[in-house]
């Protein structure tokens, strides 16, 4: 494995949930312990399931792994790190302030910034305390910081003084306030990000287009501030053989084939290692052991009964939908998950009821427009541009807020305003405008704001406050987005997951989020199964009998209502495709599996 060549003392794994991160981190640090250095393995990943891996307690302290000698573990966990770091902050104003003051301050340190620059204050030590890691010839990290944290620790020493003179709203910069003790850590901590001779990054993608280009941006943006020794790793490519008797492993083959021929331009420079998909779950070292092989392990799929369970295919959602005759439907989930094709299948299912339906997405990528491939009666279709948008919105903060500041000033709100929230607030305010259309018709919309952008836009007032201001005393009952999203007779929130262990624990993270901010959500889509799809290949049966416990977790744990969509064999592009994703016209799907 290139990546694995010279390795340097900081290797930093990163990329999005279900990639196979937390497994390429354990297995390289296996490797480099049997190779005879000593090595710490350090999970800053919410998901983390480094102690499952390895069958061993970790938790917030460095543990020994006893069947891996020279290898301990750390797993820092970035919710607690955040409770307390918010508490360090708040707790002193508590009964000081007003109620609502507080819980603006609140809100704007509950967002996924906060989170993670709370674990980045926690392993910071790691990367500057010499004392602390001399006994270790590697530091392995699963999970690395964003360009956007790394950004915010490189602003001026003037965070504390720019909220407490007013001039910053409850925003990205609220998890700065407080941190200039820590000030000259973290500097030196960035300068070990960006040190050629000692950190390495290695962005770990899935063969997939979307995914692909998603690391892209993050190469991007991570090399533009000097994080320049990157390395990519495409992990779970389908093994040819799969696809020689399987029309399905066949077609799978073929996609991933297109999209590894594709790749973005700016990842052609990097070097690049393949990991074929395994059958088995990566636990335990033979596991681990065989994923970084250079030669692929024998097939140790063993065939006994079948496993046969009833799954609801999502015309059971739809047909729930469509009672209602409208409303406003939003589809919510991390990326690489297939908000787009399903928000399309489900405009496209509804519209051909005869029902009148708007599908809107901010997706950068027109993939919208891709999936439809047509027109089709009783739909009509837009795309919010979040660039545009985002700009328009920027622009108007910095002629508002930014009025009369000096230039340091300006430099911290402009950078506020290059946060993820600030691109989700700029366009829930465009979707907002179309959302008034779901009192007579249904509009679906795809890449739905997150919970905590909601309520921060409660918190700073930032939009349906100022609507409800507007509208004071003229006699007008008015209805604000944020009372419709929460009014369930109005809106239905429909959560997107896969059936793998990362995203299903991300998609329920995000169903706490939500109903933090008062959103009941209405049901859950596990996409893409394997599990739900007729299969020979004994590779992907294996992964379909994988699958059957993360169905079974959103089912009695965490969805109201949910539907299993299956892996195709076509791609679901144009009406005809996007329709058999809602299944037949039966209730229930029935997989099988053999293990």
């Amino acid at each position: 494995m290139k990546f694995l060549q010279d390795p340097p003392r900081f290797l930093f794994f990163t990329g999005k949930g279900g990639v196979g991160k937390t497994s390429i981190a354990c297995a390289t640090a296996v490797q480099l312990a049997e190779a005879g250095k000593n090595v710490l393995l350090v999970s800053t990943d919410p998901a983390s399931n480094v102690g499952q891996v390895f069958g061993v307690s970790i938790g917030n302290r460095i543990t020994s792994i006893p069947a891996v000698p020279r290898l301990s573990a750390l797993e820092i966990d970035p919710e607690a790190a955040a409770h307390a770091y918010r508490e360090r902050l708040v707790g002193p104003v508590r009964g000081v302030l007003p109620e609502d003051v507080v819980k603006g301050i609140e809100e704007s340190l509950s967002g996924a910034c906060t989170t993670e620059i709370a674990a980045f204050d926690e392993f910071t030590a790691l990367l500057t305390d010499h004392a602390l890691t001399a006994d270790y010839q590697h530091i392995i990290f699963d999970t690395a910081p964003t360009g956007h944290t790394i950004r915010l620790l490189q602003l001026p020493g003037a965070w504390s003084g720019f909220l407490e003179a007013g001039k910053g709203d409850a925003s990205c910069l609220g998890p700065l306030a407080g941190l200039e003790k820590q000030r000259a850590q973290y500097e030196a901590a960035v300068e070990a990000l960006a040190d050629l001779v000692l950190t390495r990054l290695v962005l770990v993608a899935r063969a997939q287009q979307a995914t692909l280009r998603e690391v892209a941006r993050t190469h991007e943006e991570l090399a533009a501030i000097g994080l320049k020794q990157q390395h990519l790793v495409i992990n779970g490519v389908l093994p040819a053989a799969e696809a020689a008797d399987d029309p399905l492993a066949a077609a799978i083959h073929q996609r991933e084939q297109v999209a590894l021929d594709s790749i973005p331009e700016g990842l052609t420079g990097l070097p690049c290692d393949q990991i074929p998909l395994q059958p088995f779950n990566l636990v335990g070292l033979d596991a681990l052991h065989q994923l970084l092989a250079d030669t692929p392990p024998p097939a140790q799929v063993r065939v006994n009964s079948p496993i046969e369970l009833e799954e609801p295919a999502l015309d059971v959602l739809v047909d729930g939908i469509a009672a209602d005759g409208h409303g406003l439907v939003m589809l919510m989930g991390k990326g690489g998950v297939g908000k787009t094709t399903l928000a399309a299948a489900i405009a496209v299912e509804l519209a051909s009821r005869g029902l009148p339906v708007h599908l809107t997405t901010s997706d950068p990528a027109a993939h919208l427009a891709e999936a439809l491939n047509e027109s089709l009666d009783n739909l009509t279709v837009s795309r919010i541009d979040p660039r545009s948008e985002t700009e328009r919105y920027r622009q108007h903060v910095l002629e508002t807020k930014g009025k009369g500041l000096d230039a340091e000033g300006r430099a911290l709100l402009e950078e506020d305003l290059r946060s993820p929230c600030t691109e989700e607030i700029a366009v829930f305010q465009a979707f907002s405008r179309i959302i008034r259309e779901a009192g007579r018709k249904f509009v679906v919309m795809d890449t739905a704001p997150t919970g905590h952008t909601l309520l921060l836009l409660d918190a700073t007032g930032a939009y349906h406050r100022e609507i409800a201001r507007q509208m004071s005393g003229t006699g007008l009952r008015i209805t604000t987005p944020m009372m419709q999203l929460q009014d369930p007779k109005q809106t239905k929130v429909l959560i997107v997951t896969l059936a793998e262990t990362t995203p299903v624990l991300e998609a329920a993270s995000l169903q706490a989020d939500l109903r933090r901010a008062g959103i009941e959500p209405w049901g859950w889509i596990i996409n893409i199964s394997v599990a739900a799809a007729a299969t020979k290949s004994p590779l992907l049966r294996q992964r379909a009998a994988n699958e059957l416990r993360e169905i079974d977790a959103v089912a009695s744990r965490h969805a109201q209502r949910y539907a299993v969509v299956p892996l195709l064999e076509i791609q679901p592009i144009g009406v005809v495709q996007l329709r058999a994703l809602t299944g037949a016209s039966d209730l229930v799907a029935t997989r099988s599996a053999s293990t």
